[in-house]
């Protein structure tokens, strides 16, 4: 029923993009009407049946059997991680999947128990659809899909089948089994994330363009591995062919430009900002001893220092300099 629905799904998005595409909006997302309508379906699904069963799932479950159960489900999904990170050419993070597999299905008694993470070996999140953008796919449209979200067009129709495939309970051939699995797995991941989902509720305005934009950052660090490139500043104006300017390099340009003048204009303005008790001033000898010293060694005697010589002097530029301190004082 599924992938009936799914089929409609994109007859109709074939249909959209073929007869009237959208103006205006998010450029990732021509098929805006179609895909709130799904949404809302998605969302009223939610509320109606699988986050009530999700709610009843986490209150019923002990803590300890509910991270077994994502535990085990996690477990079987590393081989097909491990396959994909070979197929970008990870040959070590897929060993690392494939030796995951096998130490918690045997050691971690079937994967209910992650002795691998214990032992050092990290769980990596790799699917079809990132090994296509690893090797330059483009993710196409952004969709929603009926019950399983967010996607995109090379995610959501080039790669989910794949993925499909390459999860080992669809190979299961009890029928029943199969299905209880299929369910028991989306009842713990939605109970897994009842607590973010609360707070999209309570915080987003429109939740569709909230998890609009989340899965697309997402979907952009996963593929890059968690360290995407910047994008360039849409807001610069390059004149040259080697690209726009980042903002974060906007402050070194502007200070490798600024001219010499004003470079030490700007330390001036700096000395006369800063406080009165940290701008040394230099002693001065009042005109008096000066004179007098000045006699002093006129006779051949020796100079001394005297008593005064902190005394303020009386003349136009300390007195200048008495007004300035004395603004420049809190």
């Amino acid at each position: 029923m599924l992938r009936r629905f799914s089929g409609l799904w994109l007859l109709a998005a074939l249909g959209a993009l073929g007869g009237c595409a959208t103006t205006g909006g998010n450029p990732n997302d021509p098929l805006e009407g179609i895909n709130r309508a799904v949404f809302e379906f998605n969302d009223g699904l939610d509320k109606a049946v699988i986050k009530p069963v999700a709610t009843g799932y986490k209150s019923v479950m002990p803590n300890v059997a509910r991270v077994g159960v994502t535990n085990f489900f996690s477990n079987l999904g590393d081989l097909w991680i491990g396959v994909n990170n070979v197929l970008q050419g990870k040959v070590g993070d897929g060993a690392s999947d494939f030796g995951r597999f096998l130490l918690n299905s045997t050691l971690g008694i079937f994967g209910v128990l992650d002795v691998a993470s214990d032992a050092g070996l990290e769980k990596h999140n790799e699917d079809f659809g990132q090994t296509l953008g690893w090797w330059g796919v483009g993710g196409g449209a952004y969709i929603v899909l009926p019950i399983l979200g967010p996607s995109n067009l090379r995610d959501g129709f080039g790669a989910l089948a794949l993925d499909w495939r390459g999860y080992p309970v669809w190979y299961i051939g009890h029928i029943s089994t199969r299905n209880q699995l299929v369910a028991a797995r989306l009842v713990d991941t939605r109970a897994n994330v009842l607590d973010t989902t609360r707070l999209v509720e309570d915080a987003a305005l429109d939740k569709y363009s909230f998890a609009r934009g989340a899965y697309l950052q997402r979907r952009r660090s996963l593929i890059y591995d968690g360290s995407p490139p910047r994008e360039p500043d849409p807001d610069a104006t390059p004149q040259s062919g080697t690209g726009a300017p980042t903002r974060a390099a906007a402050p070194l340009d502007a200070a490798r430009q600024a001219p010499q003048g004003s470079a030490r204009r700007s330390a001036v303005a700096a000395h006369r900002l800063a406080p009165p008790e940290q701008i040394a001033e230099p002693r001065q000898e009042p005109l008096a001893a000066i004179r007098e010293s000045d006699s002093a060694m006129a006779r051949g005697a020796e100079p001394s220092m005297p008593a005064n010589r902190d005394a303020p002097l009386v003349g136009a530029g300390e007195r200048g300099s008495e007004l300035a301190g004395a603004r420049l004082r809190p």
